[in-house]
This record gives C-alpha cells, structure tokens and sequence, in this order.
C-alpha cells in the first residue's frame, strides 16, 4: 500500500500514513463499523476516470449506518463530492477501488450502539483482480451458513458481520477451491463469500431475492439490468436450491471488487460444459464497457473525475 496517497479522516484530507485511529476505539474492538465497497475505472481512451454508480453505493452506506444506529455527516450527493476531491489529490490514472467507512469512535469499553460519536473515513487503493481465476473459478459448498438478518443486519455491510465471509473464504481457499457457495438458513443458496450469485437454467437468468439474507449488491442490480436491456434475458429473483446448481447451464458470482466471477465447476462438478458460458462471457464485456462509459445507454451510472 501506498502511504503517501491521501485518505479522508476525521473531516479534512490527509496523507494515508497520517489517517490512525487508536486501539481502544470502539469500532475496532467490537466491529461497529460499516463499509462500501466502490471502484473507479480509467478510460484509456478518453484519458479519463470515471466513478460507478457513486450515488447507490453512498445510500447503501448511509443506510447501513442506520441498521447500526449511526448519524452520517453527509448525504449522498455530499460523499460523491468529497470522493471527487480525494481522486482528484492524487491524480489517479489507473482503476482504484475506494472504501469508505462509518465507524463509532468513541474509546473505551462497553458493548452498545448508542451514545457513541460516529466518524467517516475512505481511502482509495490500486486494484485488479479480486478472484485471480475469474474466467474458470473452482467452487465448494461451505459448511458455514450465511448470516441471517435477524442475528447481523445481512443487507448492510456491518464489519463485524465479515468474520463470516472470512471463515468461509479461508476454508475454501486452504481446501484448494477458488470460493464457496453459502447456504442460508433453509438451505437456499445465498450468496458467496463476499459476493452475490447468479445462474443459467433454461436460458432463465437466475438469482437468490434480497429475502434470503443476501447482500443488495449494487453490481448485482447493474448486471440486472444490462442483462434485460442488452441481452433481452429474462431475469428471475427466486430462492435456489442447492442442488439446482449442479444441472445449471452457466453460473457466475457478481460484486464491486469481483466484478463478475465465471464459475465452470461445483465440488469437483463441471457447470454445464465446465467453460464459461456465452453469457456469462458476453455480461463480462458489457459490464467493462458499462463501467468505463463506453457504453451511452447507462452513462448516467458513471461520474467522471475531473
């Protein structure tokens, strides 16, 4: 990491090495914090970088600061600002992804959510891959289950509630796969690791509702749409069986850092032909050209940096 990029910390710009909180801050000893995940893409071309869709990502944020009691200090249009004069600080002329955070910043001990001081920061990194095999991702059924939403708030990105995806994710990585399928509760697939899922059945686009403690995912509503508007597929949000997705045609797993993750195998068994799918190879390319604004039909998703 960069240290002599800048971050946004307690109210002003600042170089990253300068952005510290303290060890007995509240949100970091009991994970009551919330994140979003957002990129911003350069456009080659155009020399130009452009924000995806910052306006979702803030009001996923802001409203996952209201599941945990928190006051942001901005709304949406307020942090697309702010995010633009942090870009701007370091002349960014490569894909970087961003991570703003509220978090309680109170210190001391005490397991509550209120009567505590919230705080914004972001910082801003160099990023590529997520899922290094993302044309051919090897997957296995976790033995954990997925949160539920009446334990952590599954639809808001709660830090303390990653220790899930982080068990299931280093299970499967030191278990030799690429990442994991989570069922829920009931035993509906919901999601992986840290990303939302998707499969082919009959030509039928496929993917668990946000009722079965998935993640909203902001990707996972572009890819919705650009699958119906571009593709003409119909898409269909029902709740997934496990086992379903061992006869699908295609499956692949979207989110902001993965983007969109082919899977060609489930516990050693090949998705359809065991390639990636037309599909999921033509949503891939659609979704890169969305993203960098080559793409007018949703260019009013990005916001240029300039």
């Amino acid at each position: 990491m960069d240290f002599s990029k800048h971050a946004f910390f307690e109210g002003k710009i600042v170089p990253l090495s300068e952005a510290k909180i303290g060890i007995a801050t509240h949100g970091f000893l009991y994970g009551t914090s919330v994140f979003g995940g957002m990129r911003a893409y350069w456009n080659q071309e155009k020399g130009k970088m452009f924000l995806f869709r910052p306006f979702d990502h803030f009001r996923r944020l802001i409203n996952s600061g209201k599941m945990m009691a928190m006051q942001s200090p901005y709304d949406e249009e307020g942090f697309i600002q702010l995010t633009l004069d942090v870009l701007r600080k370091d002349d960014w002329k490569q894909d970087v992804y961003l991570r703003p955070t509220l978090y309680k910043a109170d210190m001391g001990i005490g397991v509550k959510l209120h009567d505590l001081r919230d705080e914004f920061c972001m910082f801003v990194i160099p990023f590529e891959k997520y899922v290094k095999n993302d044309t051919d991702a090897h997957l296995t059924v976790s033995s954990w289950r997925r949160i539920d939403d009446n334990v952590i708030p599954a639809r808001g990105k709660v830090a303390g509630g990653y220790a899930n995806s982080a068990l299931i994710k280093t299970d499967a990585n030191r278990a030799g796969f690429d990442e994991a399928l989570v069922l829920d509760n009931n035993g509906h697939v919901s999601e992986g690791s840290a990303m939302n899922v998707f499969m082919v059945r009959d030509g039928v686009l496929v993917t668990p509702p946000v009722t079965d403690n998935i993640l909203e995912g902001i990707t996972r509503k572009s890819v919705i749409e650009i699958a119906k508007k571009e593709l003409g597929l119909e898409v269909v949000e029902r709740s997934i069986d496990r086992t379903e997705v061992f006869i699908a045609e295609e499956m692949f797993m979207t989110g902001t850092a993965a983007q969109i993750v082919a899977v060609t195998k489930i516990d050693h068994r090949p998705v359809g032909s065991g390639v990636m799918g037309n599909i999921t190879t033509k949503l891939r390319n659609l979704f890169d050209d969305v993203v960098r604004a080559k793409n007018p039909k949703f260019n009013h998703w990005n916001v240029e940096v300039k």
